[in-house]
């Protein structure tokens, strides 16, 4: 029963991070390259703090790590999240759902 909760805080975390059009577009942006805050701002055209509000629910749902670089915050798709994408091609499966990021968000197959 303690392995269905984990899994189900880890999916709902997940779900709730990536709801969001804009964090959406910061994980397609970072799949392809590694980011600094600044760049991804101007990438999306949203302000900083915006950008930095995005990437702490990302960070805290483990789709996102964050590197200090000098006076720059060097951002990339974490590990673990992009092990389980490389599975199946830019494809998420959480068991409840699945998530395509070789689309952009609202694109029907």
């Amino acid at each position: 029963m303690a392995a269905d909760k984990v899994r189900t805080d880890g999916c709902v975390s997940m779900l709730k991070a990536l709801a969001d059009e804009n964090r959406w577009r910061i994980v397609q942006a970072l799949l392809k390259k590694p980011m600094t805050v600044g760049e991804i701002c101007d990438f999306l055209d949203l302000s900083q703090y915006n950008v930095s509000k995005h990437l702490r629910i990302l960070r805290e749902a483990g789709i996102v790590v964050a590197e200090k670089d000098g006076k720059y915050v060097q951002c990339d798709v974490a590990p673990r999240f992009r092990e389980r994408l490389a599975r199946n091609r830019h494809v998420l499966d959480l068991g409840c759902c699945t998530f395509r990021f070789d689309r952009s968000p609202g694109t029907l197959q």
